[in-house]
């Protein structure tokens, strides 16, 4: 594949950059007098508008050279089944090998002659299809991304071309310990349930789907009202709507049979997994509890206790002078080697966890302070705390907003979540409002006597004591082994 064409397909993106955190403001270059007050006032207004067939246009327009369109479709692995479980993600790789219009090399060279990057992405909720390219070449980038997505060759030959390719990344993805850990908790928090389906499938699924699933899950899932068109940089909104109303009128609205496809809750279930690999020095592990959904209100101050744990690497060297009270003794206490408190929040549910990477003989001693962090989140929460992690919060966010390829993100995911973009002033405005009250509060009901479910990779002397009250010992000899935890925080 050209240089110009390249795709994003990380697990830690699925796991963590979409899962939903709101994307906050870019202090552009030139910038850097504006008041953080002036800049919230002064951002570009988004605009949204709906054609006919529910499709919605949404765009942030600014006085830049460059843009970023894409088209972001509310569908991924959390609507597939056992049996099509990694359609979603073989259809990104498809999306390159050509239209009915444009063969693979037609469409190569298209793109390139614009200077242009085409790429896209699967996550568990989410599929975007997205380009950037010059302002003035908007109306192609329009037209190709239609192309893409309504009209893809999806030709035997290149079909079992990609079968091949989709193998070597699963085999790959298998190096990654960190996405390997994520996607274990996925599996064994909800567990038999959708979002327990990991993005790329299982390869037996790469070795079997057909065309036919692929169509299938296109006319299943590609519909007009889940689609978001949007753009961020050197556009016009108007100019955007007539060249959606070109390329995208034909998108159907209609379901067969009326069968719209409704998202079943998903339950959270505090359970164990353990992966065993007696050739690994480290051990990686993920403790979750349930956490909010993307609409829901707790999600901000759950995201200011995430900003109070923080995350640390073994290469920082600010030690016992670091901000992060846990981070402060796993640099004292040689801990761990890194750890990052994470929440991923889907529709109606979410995970709110800290990862981290140890030595076998520290695995309790950093199961014990992380839990202890969590507990002070409920209980012993400070006016400084909430005050340090607001504005580390908000500096976070800040510098997430660089570029129009993360504001068109951004635009196209809080368009499917919440219908709207919310004005920056209101994210403000809700970060401002929470209190060390509210976070205690609202940890309290996550956290406080909830169960929690844990994945391990590692060796088997890596395996986690149960530090719950019931006795929960598993003595399963398997490899990967699931059982379930009884857990008391106290």
């Amino acid at each position: 594949m050209v240089a110009s064409m390249w795709r994003i397909s990380g697990a830690v993106n699925r796991a963590f950059g979409r899962a939903g955190y709101p994307l906050l403001l870019s202090l552009r270059r030139g910038q850097a007098s504006v008041s953080y007050a002036q800049s919230l006032l002064g951002a570009p207004e988004t605009q949204l508008t709906t054609l006919s067939n529910g499709l919605r246009i949404a765009s942030e327009e600014t006085n830049q050279a460059t843009c970023t369109v894409g088209l972001w479709i509310g569908c991924g692995s959390r609507y597939e089944s056992e049996k099509n479980n990694g359609a979603g993600f073989f259809l990104e790789h498809m999306a390159f090998k050509g239209t009915k219009k444009h063969p693979q090399s037609a469409l190569e060279k298209a793109v390139e002659s614009m200077g242009a990057h085409l790429s896209a992405y699967t996550s568990r909720e989410h599929t975007a299809y997205y380009m950037k390219t010059l302002a003035k070449d908007l109306p192609k980038a329009v037209e190709l991304l239609a192309e893409v997505v309504q009209s893809s060759s999806l030709s035997e030959a290149d079909i079992e071309q990609q079968r091949n390719v989709v193998l070597r990344e699963l085999e790959e993805v298998q190096g990654s310990l960190q996405d390997v850990c994520l996607d274990l908790l996925h599996a064994t928090a909800f567990q038999g349930t959708p979002l327990g389906h990991s993005v790329l499938g299982p390869s037996a699924n790469a070795r079997t789907l057909t065309r036919n699933d692929l169509v299938e899950y296109i006319s299943s899932h590609y519909k007009a009202p889940r689609m978001v068109l949007a753009t961020a940089g050197g556009v016009n909104h108007d100019e955007l709507v007539a060249l959606a109303k070109q390329h995208f009128s034909g998108i159907s609205f209609e379901y067969e049979g009326d069968a719209v496809p409704v998202l079943s809750p998903c339950r959270f279930t505090g359970s164990e997994i353990r992966m065993r690999d007696d050739a690994l020095p480290l051990a990686h592990i993920a403790i979750a509890v349930e956490g909010a959904g993307a609409a829901n209100p707790d999600i901000v101050p759950l995201m200011v206790a995430n900003s109070i744990i923080g995350s640390y690497d073994i290469t920082f060297g600010g030690g016992k002078h670091l901000s992060s009270r846990l981070a402060r003794l796993a640099a004292e206490l040689n801990l761990c080697h890194s750890f990052q408190a994470f929440h991923s929040s889907y529709n109606d549910t979410g995970l709110l966890g800290i990862y981290f990477v140890t030595d076998k003989h520290k695995i309790e001693d950093m199961m014990h302070w992380a839990q202890n962090a969590w507990m002070n989140l409920c209980t012993t929460v400070t006016e400084s705390d909430v005050a340090r992690a607001k504005n580390a919060l908000k500096a976070s966010l800040v510098g997430q907003l660089n570029g129009t390829t993360p504001v068109c993100d951004d635009i196209g995911r809080q368009i499917l979540n919440y219908g709207r973009r919310i004005p920056l002033a209101e994210w403000d405005a809700r970060i401002e409002g929470v209190t060390p009250r509210i976070v205690r509060d609202v940890c309290s009901k996550y956290i406080y006597d909830k169960c929690p479910a844990v994945s391990a990779v590692g060796h088997r002397s890596h395996q986690i004591q149960s530090v719950s009250k019931s006795e929960g010992h598993c003595s399963h000899p398997d490899p990967v082994c699931i059982q379930p935890r009884w857990w008391i925080s106290t």
